[in-house]
This record gives C-alpha cells, structure tokens and sequence, in this order.
C-alpha cells in the first residue's frame, strides 16, 4: 500500500502567494526524487456545520486560513529515502530557511499515515 505524508499549516491570508511559491519549488524536488503526487490545498469551505472545524484544529488567528497538504509515496521506505534525499538537496534546503518561511513552522502539525483505503 501506499504511504501519505499529511500537513495542517495555519498560515497568514496575505502569505499565501508566497506559500503557492515556495510549495511549486518544493513539490518538483519531491517529485524529482520519487514521489508519486505532492499537493497543497488552501481552506475554502471551512466553515462546516458538525466536527472540529479546520481553523479550531489549526489554532488560526484573525486573518488565517488553513493550508492541507500531503505527499504519496509507494511506501513508508520510499518515503524515508526519498527525505534524507531531499533534506540533503542544496535547493530545498534554502527553501527551508525558518526565517524566511511563510508561515511559523513550530505550529505546523504532520505525520505519517499508512493507507486503509485506496479506491
């Protein structure tokens, strides 16, 4: 089965753009060093009538929204090789400067998740 790498990222509103910038640099090295799909996903319908909502679970602040994120992968080795592969890369690290990061990383929430279904 597949293995999915998930994020939630509180981001600022006006960050945005620069965020869409910095997530299309970093999706092609994922997908330069193997994974199967990278996609970043801002909040659009997040005001839902049951269950936490997004903005709750992500602590957002006035003039937040949330940002979903996940990676796929062939399976968790891949995604193990395919990160030590990437966080040694020369271009995604100066992406990953903290001081130049669009958002606070210290409020992102990730993990990840073995597929149950894949239909």
């Amino acid at each position: 089965m597949k293995y999915v790498e998930g994020f939630v990222i509180p981001i600022r509103k006006k960050k945005l753009a620069a965020y869409r910038l910095l997530a299309r640099k970093a999706g092609k090295i994922w997908r330069e060093f193997g994974a199967l799909d990278f996609k970043e996903c801002a909040g659009d319908d997040l005001n839902t009538k049951w269950g936490v909502r997004f903005p709750r679970a992500a602590k957002a602040k006035p003039g937040e929204t949330v940002v979903f994120s996940f990676i796929v992968y062939k399976s968790r080795a891949d995604r193990d090789r395919i990160n030590a592969a990437v966080m040694k890369d020369p271009r995604a690290k100066s992406l990953m400067d903290p001081k130049a990061m669009p958002f606070d990383m210290k409020r992102m929430v990730y993990g990840g998740f073995k597929v149950l279904v894949d239909a």
